[in-house]
């Protein structure tokens, strides 16, 4: 067993910190056609093959409700954002796709997205980002084992 103390202090600074960096670039997103939601969508979808992926594996990498998202889905299908459609090898399932309009807008806005991140984590040397990454990723696998 670790330090009860010390343990609830990492996480406090954990969550401040993430707080804190979170509120800093969301700014990005003001004024941009995308909503934050709506790019944690393409930004998934926009990684996997085809520019296609599940509407399940959509929703496992998001914050928020199965049926939000599946309405976020919709309404990003009727901006022209996405398509969507059945998933032939689950029929219970449904499969969305960028389409370029989609692609480009999450293009556009990653660019700028992404040099804010590397502008507000550069105080962290490669060493420092890899060892934060292995931790955060060996905490977020913690659940799982359990």
């Amino acid at each position: 067993m670790n330090d009860r103390r010390l343990a609830i202090s990492a996480w406090e600074s954990l969550f401040r910190a993430q707080h804190e960096i979170f509120e800093e670039i969301s700014a990005d997103f003001d004024g941009d056609p995308l909503s934050q939601a709506e790019y944690d969508v393409l930004l998934t979808v926009t990684r996997a093959d085809d520019r296609t992926a599940r509407l399940r594996d959509v929703t496992a990498n998001m914050l928020i409700s199965q049926p939000s998202v599946s309405r976020l889905v919709d309404r990003m299908v009727a901006r022209g954002l996405l398509t969507k459609c059945s998933d032939p090898d689950d029929g219970r399932g449904s499969l969305v796709t960028a389409t370029d309009a989609g692609a480009a807008a999450f293009r556009k806005l990653a660019t700028a997205h992404g040099a804010t991140i590397a502008d507000r984590m550069s105080p962290l040397d490669d060493d420092e980002l890899a060892q934060l990454l292995a931790l955060t990723t060996k905490l977020r696998g913690t659940r799982a084992e359990r």
